[in-house]
């Protein structure tokens, strides 16, 4: 049985999403509040495995709330909000506080529209509770100028990438590839990412990186160039591949249906990652749900690549790197703040 606790501030949308969520029988709605200091003190007398939190509150909204939660007592938490819409920033700051499922309500003809997606969220409630959410490290503040911060690099620095790093994430990884980016420096070999994101947050969540990091993070175009100091995350909605042309790498952008459910699809990453850059490549596969990516590591493994798992405890959710695990693709297995200075060594080492 899942626990499961709301806090909105509609009293209808506390109501039917009540009404619909108990119609299932491994779900029961322990408790409801209006706000998250009330939440507080009725979530003390009985914790729930899963938290569906608004974002508009009085008293406290909830993303300062969720933020607290995480460094308090890290617990499952779907944002369900008329806010989330796709590509919208309070998405983006919602995942990176630690939620780790987003469900937007329409802004009109809120009672049918929950019922009709209530399917959608027991889904979402689910795979939440499956989840063992981190409490995140606190990150250094990166300089204020990256500009200032990054000395313009030589040309023959940007002349070739012999090195190529390949990450591979899902639930959890908005948080996890921020632990992650944040710590490296200019000087690190040229990064290729794919996050499940769905089309239109990729672009909003590489500006938002981008932001944060010393090295340049953005959203992939078809044959970008890979470089030194730069990580390009594949767009929601399309595979990305590695792609070699002579000494140097590009990425191509491409459409075509999902692999394994998924499209960005890490497996069909890691698989064009073995072929084009073979034992010149570091491939690491973080926390996510299902297998997506195991296969695809396996065969870098087999073509001469280092190849790493993201540790257990470390992880929101141990599928991905389990899987890999289990059919002997990583090398090794490695927790979240050890993969910042694996990454550095490794581009370093010649």
């Amino acid at each position: 049985m899942i626990k499961v606790f709301i806090v909105d501030d509609s009293a209808l949308v506390r109501q039917v999403l009540t009404s619909c969520l108990e119609q299932h029988p491994n779900i029961q709605v322990i408790g409801q509040a209006a706000d998250p200091l009330f939440a507080l003190e009725k979530m003390h007398r009985n914790w729930p495995d899963v938290l569906v939190l608004d974002v508009e509150m009085p008293r406290m909204d909830g993303i300062t709330f969720l933020r607290k939660l995480m460094v308090e007592r890290p617990t499952p938490a779907i944002i369900c909000s008329t806010l989330t819409e796709a590509g919208a920033a309070i998405t983006l700051e919602a995942l990176a506080a630690g939620a780790v499922g987003i469900f937007t309500k329409a802004r009109l003809g809120l009672k049918d529209s929950l019922q009709q997606l209530s399917g959608e969220l027991i889904k979402q409630i689910e795979a939440a509770a499956r989840c063992r959410p981190q409490a995140m490290p606190s990150q250094p503040l990166k300089p204020t100028a990256k500009s200032a911060a990054t000395p313009e690099r030589p040309a023959a620095l940007l002349s070739t990438t012999d090195r190529i790093v390949a990450l591979g994430t899902s639930t959890g990884g908005t948080q996890a590839l921020e632990v992650v980016l944040r710590q490296l420096q200019p000087d690190c070999p040229g990064i290729v990412i794919v996050q499940h994101m769905p089309e239109k947050f990729t672009a909003a969540f590489a500006q938002r990186l981008n932001g944060l990091c010393a090295i340049e993070v953005r959203e992939a175009c078809h044959l970008d160039r890979v470089r030194a100091g730069q990580a390009l995350i594949a767009p929601g909605g399309r595979h990305m591949q590695l792609k070699r042309n002579g000494a140097q790498y590009c990425v191509e952008v491409l459409d075509g249906p999902p692999v394994n459910r998924h499209k960005p699809s890490v497996d069909v990453l890691f698989r064009s990652v073995a072929k084009q850059a073979g034992q010149n490549a570091l491939g690491i596969i973080m926390t996510g749900m299902g297998d997506d990516g195991a296969r695809g590591l396996l065969t870098m493994r087999e073509a001469g690549a280092r190849t790493v798992a993201q540790s257990e405890a470390s992880c929101v959710v141990f599928g991905m790197p389990k899987e890999a695990l289990r059919m002997g693709a990583a090398d090794s297995s490695e927790a979240l703040d050890q993969l910042p200075q694996l990454i550095t060594q490794y581009g370093r080492a010649r």
